[in-house]
């Protein structure tokens, strides 16, 4: 008679991320590098990462993605922009996972970004790269709340 024995399964490593005053692209790398490494990672107040570059410039950048349309129905197939802080930052870490494996499809469930701290966040040891602080800009840069805003975004409404 064999008897099965499961081993304890391992402690769920949990980061928590301030994107305050962190860098984008930065702090997209640093995140998808603890995703393929098995961690679950949320990061809150997205709205206030920035984004190095004149502010105009990067608008404009933004903008140029809404220029793309698809001829065949560009609801269903049109490459869908982000307009969000929360997309915003999940479409910067997404893009440097890669999609097409398993590895990096599990690795994108793994990762919650919110606006704000949400309640069952709060009290949490929340962890800055210091590599990925905006004081060592020596240029000018914008949020990316900023940059939602003048993409359309409506804001969080309050719940009343």
């Amino acid at each position: 008679m064999t008897v099965k024995v499961q081993a304890p399964r391992p402690p769920e490593r949990v980061l928590y991320v301030d994107a305050t005053d962190q860098i984008l692209g930065r702090l997209a790398s640093e995140v998808a590098k603890k995703l393929l490494e098995g961690y679950r990672v949320y990061v809150v107040n997205a709205e206030k990462a920035v984004v190095s570059g004149d502010p105009l410039m990067v608008i404009k950048s933004y903008r140029v993605w809404y220029q793309i349309y698809v001829h065949v129905n560009p609801y269903k197939w049109g490459p869908h922009r982000p307009r969000s802080p929360i997309t915003i930052i999940r479409k910067a870490v997404l893009g440097m996972l890669p999609k097409d494996k398993h590895i990096g499809k599990m690795a994108a469930k793994r990762l919650r970004v919110y606006i704000g701290v949400p309640k069952e966040l709060e009290g949490k040891q929340f962890v800055r790269f210091q590599f990925a602080d905006a004081s060592r800009l020596s240029r000018k840069f914008i949020r990316v709340g900023e940059i939602a805003l003048r993409l359309g975004w409506k804001g969080v409404r309050s719940k009343q």
